[in-house]
């Protein structure tokens, strides 16, 4: 076989694995042990979960809309550096059920701690992005920091919502498939590191999501009021969030965000929009590391 049908024949292959994988990129390998199941929580919900690697547990929680898929970039180098990488499907997202009701920031915090208590986790990283974050403190608030070690807070919500929603759940009912590929403009920022294929990825996942998950989530947001949540946290937190961020501006998120979270540190990423989770990876996945090592 000369190089140019070896090339051929091996794309082809790749191609096929992709679409028998349902457009899907091809699950990552990581060392040490991998697992993948379903939590089962008090109220019959069924969270979907990756359980990844050995070493000292990094539970990620996601942003809206999306799913767990979106941290495989933090979860393959993490991984590959020593430690235990968990994410889940938020109920409503994902492969995890979806049960119509449950989508407020109480009901998902205690989700969350499900996932925490039935994998016996302690000395946790927590990691959220975005709307994760509001179900990250009311977490803490909720359920205290026992098994929390240290808080990476990425793209956070602001304090307290004071945006007009209605719009957004309007497009949602609209046309839902136009209104994400909009959102996923944003979240991404037009960076150099997003691929059009990358960008079908993250529509894809979007679309996963239930649409009853996706509005009742956005109505959450909205009615967040998480002031004394934040000034409840007392473990040791990292703020990560772009200057280029439309979706959350710096200055009305996480500066006051900071403000509120004693001892708190907050870093700028210089030119990253919301999804610094993909533009940044490598960036963040370094700082992530660093942060639970300490």
């Amino acid at each position: 076989m000369n190089r140019r049908s070896a090339a051929t024949s091996i794309a082809a292959a790749a191609v096929a694995a992709v679409v028998t994988s349902g457009g899907r990129p091809a699950e990552a390998r990581t060392p040490g042990t991998t697992r993948s199941s379903f939590i089962e929580t008090e109220d019959g919900a069924s969270l979907f979960h990756v359980d990844w690697g050995t070493g000292k547990p990094v539970v990620f929680t996601h942003a809206w809309g999306l799913n767990a898929d979106i941290w495989e970039y933090q979860l393959v180098e993490l991984a590959d550096q020593g430690l235990r990488c968990v994410a889940y499907d938020r109920r409503g997202h994902g492969r995890s059920s979806d049960p119509g009701r449950g989508y407020d920031y109480d009901r998902l915090a205690d989700d969350l701690a499900a996932v925490i208590n039935r994998l016996d986790l302690r000395e946790v990283t927590l990691v959220a992005h975005s709307m994760g974050n509001g179900e990250a403190v009311r977490y803490l608030k909720r359920h205290g920091s026992a098994r929390i070690a240290r808080l990476v807070m990425l793209s956070t919500v602001p304090p307290q919502s004071t945006g007009d929603f209605g719009p957004l759940v309007a497009g949602l009912k609209q046309d839902r498939p136009a209104f994400l590929a909009k959102a996923v403009i944003a979240f991404t920022g037009g960076h150099s590191a997003v691929s059009p294929a990358m960008t079908e990825w993250i529509v894809a996942q979007f679309m996963r999501a239930s649409p009853k998950a996706t509005i009742d989530c956005l109505r959450a947001i909205a009615r967040g009021d998480l002031r004394e949540d934040l000034r409840a946290v007392t473990v040791p937190t990292l703020i990560a969030h772009g200057d280029k961020d439309v979706v959350n501006p710096l200055d009305t998120t996480a500066r006051k965000v900071a403000e509120l979270i004693a001892g708190s540190t907050l870093k700028v990423y210089e030119g990253a929009p919301h999804g610094l989770v993909i533009t940044h990876r490598d960036r963040l996945a370094q700082d992530i590391l660093a942060f639970a090592r300490v």
